[in-house]
């Protein structure tokens, strides 16, 4: 198998400030590189770079993925099962919204994961999941 190397992501946000303190204090991520226009946020290992352009936040259309309407512009992790369930239960204990709450999706079937959306505070979607068999991300 091929090592999985980091990936690198750019995206707009509305205030550099607020976004820190969602990525660091809600999300835990550390912050790398910065200016007074854009911030490098180790986001589980991978390089995302907000970038202060609140011109460029956009609303998003939707498509319909196992009966909800999930944002077709979004980015999150994959993280193991016992850590997002730690993750879902603090952002439910902070009353963070979520556009789809946590809930399981495709049960019983291959690929079955557990998924939930949130905004930051730019408006950007994120989703979290959990896969049942890591096996099975890539199953058809």
């Amino acid at each position: 198998m091929t090592e999985i190397r980091p990936f690198h992501l750019a995206f707009p946000v509305s205030d550099l400030d607020e976004t820190i303190k969602f990525y660091t204090e809600i999300l835990g991520c550390s912050i790398g590189r910065s200016s007074s226009d854009w911030i490098d946020l180790d986001f589980f290992g991978h390089q995302v770079t907000a970038h202060l352009r609140p011109d460029e936040l956009k609303n998003s259309n939707s498509s319909r993925v196992d009966g909800k309407n999930v944002p077709v512009r979004h980015f999150g992790i994959i993280l193991k099962m016992e850590d997002w369930e730690k993750l879902a239960k603090k952002l439910e204990a902070l009353g963070i919204k979520f556009i789809i709450e946590p809930y399981t999706r495709f049960k019983g079937q291959v690929g079955e994961q557990a998924t939930m959306f949130f905004l930051d505070p730019s408006g950007n979607a994120l989703e979290f999941k959990a896969f049942k068999d890591d096996s099975e991300i890539f199953a058809s």
